[in-house]
């Protein structure tokens, strides 16, 4: 694939990892990170699925609204994209693995209409394609 950018950006971690910081380029991200509670850490910072499942929402969002309005069928305003990132063991390798549950909201419009519409927009967001294989994904609609 002959992916030929844009836009790029950088950040760079600095410490332990998932226990030190991140800074973007821009610096408009300048976080602290520490592992959650459930992983042993103090939870007293950001963590990698927290940043992940942030910009993969709004990604989603953004291709849901593209694809939606492309279709002849755009979603209204007050659509919104949920989407947990889950990390545990991965048990083919010991490692550990991610796991992504994406909900699109999509008041007033038809449940299987909402659901199409979420799996078009699925099909076309570069971070569904990115992990497409790589982690378990279920798509929902709430309408």
């Amino acid at each position: 694939m002959a992916i030929e950018p844009v836009y790029t950006v950088s950040s760079k971690s600095a410490g332990g990892g998932r226990d030190g910081e991140v800074v973007s380029e821009s610096g408009r991200i300048d976080l602290d990170l520490r592992p959650p509670k459930e992983m042993g850490g103090s939870g007293d910072g950001s963590n990698p699925e927290e940043l992940f499942s942030a910009g993969y929402a709004a990604c989603f969002l953004g291709a849901l609204r593209a694809t939606s309005k492309a279709a002849g069928s755009p979603v209204p305003d007050e659509a919104t994209v949920t989407v947990t990132i889950g990390i545990g063991k991965d048990p083919a390798d010991g490692g550990f693995g991610l796991t992504a549950q994406i909900e699109a909201y999509i008041p007033g419009v038809d449940e299987s209409k909402a659901q199409e519409l979420a799996d078009g927009a699925h099909a076309f967001c570069p971070y569904s394609k990115a992990t497409r294989g790589n982690i378990a994904q279920t798509v929902t609609v709430k309408v």
